[in-house]
């Protein structure tokens, strides 16, 4: 047989502990590399990029013209028509002050001008947060008994959840938000559209002592025993204008081109409903109303801050929780429009960006706000360009609670209810959930378990279920890693998986598995378990098909991305096991760091110089080679001599 040629396995090259420490904190928290720009460049342009990487709006501000202002006056006026009824129904849905919806539509978006890097992001209250904060604060404090204090804990908690997302930001520790899987998100936010939706029967049908509760079953039980409360002149509008609005959507989503049919809908609904009630006031008096509303702008809100001991715990709480939510919502609405136009999005300065916002929101009587997907659709449909869109949209709410707010008594709640139902029902997203059931069971349990847990427990604990089954997953995944064992392509030099090549074909007197992860203390125990099972299960077919005795174990190591000490133990625990047996391990291809701890450990030296290759291949046809009676017939070498980036390929014959 034809000696093989052989590549040596080499080290990586040396780094100090305080090397290996910053290269691991720079890839955790700066993957980005923000700070490239600043390379070689003169102290004028650092002073520019600086500006820039602080204040987006020195990029597209020093460049904007006309052409763009015409753009973004027009989507901005159409976003504001969205704005002002959905930010009005979102605040009845957080159980706060109509007015305080519009105030959280003013300030918000401009400091988002300044501070967000995205071109497209349509900044506001949302429906998702508004419900959980409702929940999570009329759980502690009734918003009915005690409707100051239930305010103050709103500003408190808009207060906290901007402080949470900005130190995020800051701090670039914005890859926590990815816990929140998108199988999280699918289930719980179906589960808060269905029980929106559910509440909203309080409007639609006309019924006054209605349930606080959010569980689908005290909701349904309600409604049914309320029935005698149940206003018919109030059902017909009411449905009648859900109809119209479900209509208009529909239009919107199949005809992009119409999309302003479906952004102009909810202020049209708006204004003919309150006509018809203000013209037919003394024929309509079961239909329910806002009611006077204040002119004036933003009043401060900074000495009504809450941070007594009593309630201080359910603020942070919720703000915590909302704050959490609506980075993740902000943030994949930005992405995802970014993406549609080829540009990128700084996920730390978004944080950064929302986050101040809203602690500046909190002392502007503003709860929390982030970016809101529908908003921001018809935004980009509407032809905008920068945000400067945020800014006309917040200039036409100002105008609004300047001079048209007195319009605004005769608005029947019907009319928010409606309104409220159109723009959640499009978060139960069926078809997301039916993928997961094709592509990952485990994630469709995460996506149910928040969206049963939302429907029947609570919106907290729903969310909480979905976050602890994705984080089971991820330990699943971790301490159960897969394995296999590999065969080689007749013909090549390649080995796969027996199970998914039926052209892959067992080596005679090898076992060859595969490990496709990191080896911790977590999985170690187990993994040696595996593959002693392996090795047991080869064992009984070789002794069912009369086929060659075994006598070496090989591990690909190439989905070993790092090693720890237990790890190391288990390796050679392993391989005594295997030598008490007469069968050799030897390790393929391992990483980088794999090697240095194998090298640092010295457990180099006991797997021998026939116990490392840097291929299956090459591993294979050595052994055999070496197996055969030729004394002169020399062993490769272990680990090159000097360390190296790269793979050496100077042979080793």
């Amino acid at each position: 047989m034809t000696p093989t040629e052989l590549h040596d396995v080499c080290l990586p090259p040396e780094k100090t502990t305080f090397q290996k420490l910053r290269q691991k904190l720079s890839e955790i928290f700066f993957p980005d590399d923000p700070l490239h720009r600043f390379k070689n460049q003169t102290r004028v342009n650092k002073i520019m990029f600086a500006l820039h990487f602080v204040f987006p709006v020195f990029q597209w501000a020093p460049s904007y013209n006309f052409g763009l202002l015409r753009s973004d006056v027009v989507s901005g006026l159409t976003i504001a028509s969205l704005a002002i009824p959905q930010g009005i129904s979102y605040a009845k849905l957080a159980n706060l002050p109509p007015v305080i919806g519009l105030y959280s539509s003013f300030v918000p978006p401009l400091i988002y001008a300044v501070l967000g890097s995205s071109k497209h992001l349509a900044v506001g209250p949302v429906s998702i947060t508004s419900l959980v904060m409702g929940t999570m604060l009329n759980d502690a404090v009734s918003y009915t008994l005690h409707p100051v204090l239930y305010l103050r804990l709103a500003f408190t908690a808009t207060f906290f959840a901007g402080l949470f997302q900005a130190s995020l930001g800051f701090l670039r520790l914005g890859f926590l938000i990815d816990f929140l899987s998108k199988a999280t998100l699918v289930g719980f936010m179906a589960g808060a559209a269905v029980i929106v939706s559910l509440q909203q029967l309080k409007g639609l049908l006309g019924i006054v002592n209605f349930t606080s509760k959010m569980q689908i079953i005290p909701v349904l039980k309600s409604v049914v025993d309320q029935r005698d409360e149940w206003s018919w002149h109030t059902i017909v509008m009411g449905f009648s204008f859900l109809a119209c609005l479900l209509t208009t959507r529909q239009i919107g989503m199949r005809k992009p081109k119409l999309f302003w049919v479906s952004a102009a809908a909810p202020l049209a609904s708006v204004i003919v409903s309150t006509s018809l009630v203000a013209l037919f006031e003394s024929n309509l008096p079961n239909i329910a109303t806002i009611g006077q509303l204040d002119k004036g702008l933003n009043p401060p809100s900074s000495n009504m801050l809450y941070f007594h001991e009593e309630f201080l715990a359910v603020a942070v709480k919720t703000g915590i929780v909302t704050g959490l939510l609506s980075l993740t919502e902000g943030i994949a609405v930005g992405r995802t429009f970014a993406a549609l136009k080829n540009y990128q999005v700084d996920g730390n300065k978004e944080m950064i960006a929302i986050g101040l916002m809203n602690i500046a929101g909190s002392c502007s009587s503003c709860y929390v706000t982030t970016g809101s997907f529908s908003r921001s659709a018809v935004n980009e449909n509407a032809g905008g360009q920068t945000a400067m869109s945020n800014i006309v949209m917040a200039l036409t709410v100002v105008v609004t609670l300047l001079f048209l707010m007195p319009l605004f008594k005769y608005t029947p709640d019907l009319i928010l209810a409606a309104i409220i139902v159109t723009a959640v029902i499009g978060l139960i997203d069926y078809q997301s959930a039916l993928s997961l059931w094709k592509v990952d069971k485990l994630d469709f349990v995460a996506c149910l378990s928040s969206f049963l847990g939302v429907l029947f427990v609570s919106v907290p604990v729903g969310l909480a279920m979905a976050v602890g089954i994705s984080i089971l997953k991820i330990l699943l995944n971790v301490t159960r890693p897969n394995t296999g064992i590999l065969g080689n392509i007749s013909g090549t030099q390649i080995y796969q998986d027996l199970d998914r090549y039926r052209d892959a074909q067992r080596v005679p007197s090898f076992v060859i598995l595969a490990i496709e992860a990191p080896i911790y203390f977590a999985n170690s125990t187990y993994l040696q378990e595996r593959i002693l099972r392996w090795l047991r299960e080869e064992e009984d077919r070789i002794a069912a098909n009369n086929d060659s005795m075994l006598k070496c174990v090989i591990i690909d190591m190439t989905a070993v991305t790092a090693i720890d000490t237990s790890g190391l133990a288990m390796m050679n625990e392993l391989r005594k096991i295997l030598e008490y047996r007469s069968l050799q391990l030897v390790l393929a291809n391992p990483t980088g760091s794999v090697m240095e701890k194998l090298h640092r450990s010295n457990s180099l030296e006991s797997f021998g110089s026939n116990g490392l290759y840097l291929t299956v291949g090459e591993a294979v046809a050595n052994i055999k080679l070496s197996k055969q009676d030729d004394p002169d017939t020399p062993s490769p070498s272990l680990v090159h001599p000097s360390p190296s980036h790269d793979l050496d390929t100077s042979s080793r014959k």
